[in-house]
């Protein structure tokens, strides 16, 4: 039986985006040996961390109801309608209003990750608070507070005209997405592909989680880029899924076809709100039992302030 590929080696620090860090460690292989390893998948960037060529640890964060089942066809209705619920949904959430340059979208979360990495043991930390403050028009240096510690500043690194930053999700760039369904799939699968060797449909699927993490959309470019998501293959309906808070809702999702992992995405059953996301393991793997949760994250708050460190 072959080795299955070896579960992704993690960073994460909030705001940053897992297509763009694969495009930069891309560059960097380029440009230096590097020793022979299992492929990256669904990395974060961090600029820091690769300038000082830190070392990057995967995470694991095990069920805590147990191992999950696999992905289940939709009891209840298609996926492209659920998606088409969420999408009127989006269309009527409330306006920030005018949101200027100078200004900081706030998210405050719940995550929980387990570390491990240099043959030690894996281990788990609790659930815990997470607030990012990131620029709006990604000129201005950002935060990140983590429980427990003082939190640290996160210099701009992608800039308007850049590379990276039609990727990227800095509100100054999002506000200037297609509305349009067929042009906001267009733009996602270009996009996708120019920074990603992913097969198509999973590069798609990570960049639309990277538009949704840590950051605002306006009503209209975010319906367009839930019924965009209804066109990408293979995205399947997970029913009765809870985020890191442990609200129930039900999640859109893919599994990765080159690694053993499923995305998925949750939403409240009802008002068709993000709560937040999960990765789950597919197959026995590095340690790793198959249902086990890799991450969890649920988004508390989102809000526009006047400077990074400011609370609403």
């Amino acid at each position: 039986m072959s080795e299955l590929p070896e579960l992704p080696e993690r960073d994460l620090p909030p705001g940053r985006h897992r297509l763009l860090k694969e495009h930069l460690m891309t560059e960097i292989r380029h440009e230096q040996p590097a020793p022979k390893r299992g492929r990256l998948l669904r990395p974060v960037i961090a600029a820091a961390a690769v300038a000082t060529a830190a070392a990057v640890a995967f995470v694991v964060l095990p069920s805590s109801g147990g191992p999950q089942t696999d992905v289940q066809p939709p009891t209840r209705r298609s996926t492209a309608a659920l998606l088409e619920d969420i999408a009127l949904a989006a269309e009527h959430e409330k306006s920030y209003g005018t949101v200027r340059d100078d200004q900081f979208v706030y998210v405050d979360s719940k995550v929980s990750y387990a570390q491990s990495g240099n043959g030690r043991k894996t281990t788990i930390a609790p659930a815990h608070r997470q607030e990012v403050w990131m620029s709006v028009d990604g000129l201005h240096t950002g935060l990140v507070r983590e429980a427990g510690t003082p939190g640290h500043s996160v210099p701009p690194d992608v800039k308007p005209g850049q590379v990276g930053w039609d990727a990227s999700s800095f509100y100054d760039h999002v506000k200037t997405l297609p509305t349009d369904a067929d042009a906001m799939y267009a733009y996602l699968a270009r996009t996708a592909t120019k920074y990603s060797d992913q097969e198509k449909g999973q590069a798609v699927f990570v960049l639309v989680g990277d538009l949704l993490r840590d950051s605002i959309m306006p009503p209209q470019q975010s319906a367009a880029l839930f019924r965009a998501v209804a066109r990408i293959p293979g995205i399947t309906t997970v029913e009765h899924v809870k985020d890191a808070a442990g609200r129930p809702g039900i999640g859109i999702a893919r599994t990765d076809p080159d690694n053993p992992l499923r995305d998925e995405w949750i939403f409240d059953a009802k008002t068709y709100e993000f709560l937040g996301e999960r990765e789950v393991a597919t197959k026995d793997n590095a340690g790793v039992k198959k249902g086990e949760i890799t991450a969890d994250t649920a988004v508390l708050r989102r809000a526009v302030v006047d400077r990074a460190g400011q609370r609403p």
